[in-house]
């Protein structure tokens, strides 16, 4: 399996590099107000992509904050009644040491169904 990976990889590598060799010609990128950028059609590629790529992750990092706030908040919500559940587990022994019932305790990882 760790073989085939590096196949893959290395395929996809000269793939891209073909594309390269193959695409050296000049290309012109008009901007506006008449401003122009002209470079290999390659690098125009990758800088579009590139930028596509930066601009997919800022529009994604307003939510990785809000679940990442979400999954916080969860956490210490969890880690509170499992608090109160061992603090009256032991309210809750009688004199002979027995507990008096036993409640069901909250695992972070159950949370959310994850």
């Amino acid at each position: 399996m760790k073989y085939l990976l590096w196949l893959l990889k290395a395929a996809i590598f000269f793939t891209l590099f073909a594309f390269a060799l193959n695409n050296q010609q000049d290309a012109t990128v008009h901007f506006f107000f008449g401003t122009t950028w002209t470079a290999s059609l390659v690098l125009v590629v990758l800088a579009a992509f590139v930028l596509g790529l930066i601009v997919g992750v800022l529009g994604m990092v307003p939510r990785w904050w809000k679940h990442r706030a979400a999954a916080r908040d969860a956490q210490a919500a969890a880690q509170t009644q499992q608090a109160q559940a061992s603090s009256s587990a032991k309210e809750a022994t009688d004199a002979s040491g027995s507990p008096a019932s036993s409640s069901p305790v909250i695992v972070p990882s159950d949370l959310h169904g994850i």
